[in-house]
């Protein structure tokens, strides 16, 4: 059973005139209801900077005040020659790619190297010495960097665990949280979840013998729009919350890159007596995010995307405190065990309140070592200083992109693109992503060509992320003209391809 509820398309006042006071970069603030638009402050640099607000000067100009510049030093920046799709024959080799992936896998941060050498070589000298000593001892290496993590999503310490893959953890909880009864049987989610959420919901609910058609909710944008409404959602709880055990959604949609408003999702879902979790893989490192406040039931995340632990890293889950009597794992391992007593082997269990109980087995310690050197970039700043920056760098993506390649009715000749994302900056984090009026592969191939990183996702959509962190505003000028060559590449090849049709 679908629910096919439909999302409100957003247009963002970017052509306007600038306003007549003058704006600063940190006037810009992270509270989305900030009446200061990034296209205001882009307006107004733009004038005081005597240039076009399209002018590459005004790239350079909002590098030089970024505050935030130096984190990009902190990573490694893969030179455009070692990128395999490029064609050395159209850009100059030597230069930094443009990295516009981290929404898929983050760039390395430069201390993951010495990281991972400081324990291979404990671990040669020490053997299995190394299990507590050390600066992190490897039976405790999790903890260690656990402050870190948990204040990256805005939740109390004893709520978060650093533990396994995501869909891993999201099973785990789902066993736990996810009590069918004859009244309240049924999982709400998104319609296009990422795959691994929407079969371990499928899953679940085979787990417990019922018909996924009747008990798996799917929220559908309305007719011609991309993107789910608020109101909605909150509708669709309301009408069928009594039957709904669980809402489980994206906290960031990882194809749209549309942000979701957690906490209301969480308070209506709860208000009808609905445990209501997040996958919060592409929102913790790109958005400001309060687990704890907001009172969310439960979440867990990857670390690889915004964190840049690397494929494969140490995932993240969370439990309300508020759960840590009432709700306990369904599957126990050694590692759930109360530290205190872990290491008497008595088989006796005295499980760990909340999350703490889930966990399986000892840290993986080369994987802490890549989540830690990642961790320490972000608590060089705050996600509040990184949000202020995100939107004003997303904006400045947007605004050129609407700059040059809004569709123009009386040019049907002109190729156009689309954002898909909404333009409400409290509806999106970093990513922004584009449809094309010109066949994306074609598209995406010749960006690639040159030296741009991005994903492209079936059927029609290129994932574009400038992330704080490492990203800068010239980054975005430069994807701008690169973009533009390789639109023109793309359209005669769609020419010549048309043309050899005919004969």
């Amino acid at each position: 059973m679908q629910r096919r509820v439909f999302a409100q398309e957003f247009h963002h006042p970017f052509s306007g005139t600038a306003a007549n006071r003058r704006v600063k970069l940190n006037d810009l603030k992270m509270d989305p209801s900030s009446p200061v638009l990034p296209a205001t402050i882009l307006e107004q640099t733009a004038l005081r900077l005597g240039c076009s607000p399209t002018d590459k000067k005004l790239a350079f100009h909002l590098d030089e005040e970024d505050e935030l510049k130096h984190l990009r030093e902190c990573f490694c920046i893969p030179k455009v020659k070692d990128l395999p799709p490029t064609d050395l024959s159209l850009v100059n080799g030597e230069e930094s790619c443009v990295y516009f992936a981290g929404n898929s896998l983050g760039l390395q941060p430069r201390k993951v190297k010495t990281y991972l050498d400081e324990e291979l070589d404990k671990w040669a000298r020490t053997g299995v010495h190394g299990h507590f000593n050390g600066q992190r001892p490897w039976a405790l290496a999790d903890e260690c960097i656990l402050d870190l993590m948990a204040e990256l999503v805005g939740a109390q310490r004893h709520e978060v665990a650093l533990m396994n893959g995501l869909t891993v953890n999201l099973h785990l909880q789902m066993l736990s949280f996810f009590k069918p009864t004859p009244r309240r049987y049924k999982i709400l989610l998104e319609a296009r979840a990422f795959p691994s959420d929407h079969y371990a919901v499928e899953s679940q609910l085979r787990l417990h013998g019922l018909d996924v058609e009747k008990c798996m909710l799917m929220m559908q944008p309305r007719e011609g729009e991309e993107t789910l409404r608020i109101e909605d959602i909150l509708a669709v709880i309301e009408k069928e919350g009594d039957s709904i055990a669980v809402i489980l959604f994206s906290g960031v949609q990882y194809y749209t890159g549309q942000l979701f408003d957690i906490p209301r999702i969480t308070k209506a879902g709860q208000e009808k007596g609905c445990f209501v979790g997040f996958d919060l893989a592409h929102a913790v490192g790109n958005v400001e995010l309060h687990l704890h406040d907001w009172g969310v039931d439960f979440a867990c995340w990857c670390s690889y995307k915004y964190l840049n632990s690397g494929a494969g890293g140490l995932a993240g889950a969370y439990i309300h405190e508020k759960h840590s009597q009432s709700i306990k794992p369904a599957l126990i391992g050694w590692w759930g065990h109360d530290f205190k007593t872990r290491f008497l082997m008595e088989n006796k269990l005295q499980l760990s309140e909340g999350i703490n109980g889930f966990r399986l087995s000892n840290p993986p310690i080369l994987l802490v070592c890549a989540l830690q050197a990642s961790l320490e970039v972000f608590g060089q700043t705050t996600m509040k200083a990184l949000r202020r920056k995100s939107i004003l760098l997303t904006g400045y993506l947007e605004y050129l992109i609407k700059h040059y390649y809004n569709e123009d009715k009386t040019n049907p000749e002109k190729p156009f693109v689309k954002i898909i994302t909404p333009s409400q900056i409290e509806e999106r984090g970093c990513q922004l992503t584009l449809s094309f009026s010109l066949p994306i592969k074609s598209v995406f191939k010749e960006l690639e060509k040159r030296g741009v990183a991005c994903d492209m996702r079936e059927p029609n959509a290129l994932r574009v992320a400038p992330v704080p962190l490492y990203n800068s505003f010239h980054d975005v000028h430069r994807f701008l003209e690169i973009l533009g060559s390789a639109i023109t590449s793309a359209k005669q090849t769609a020419n010549n391809t048309a043309l050899s049709g005919s004969y």
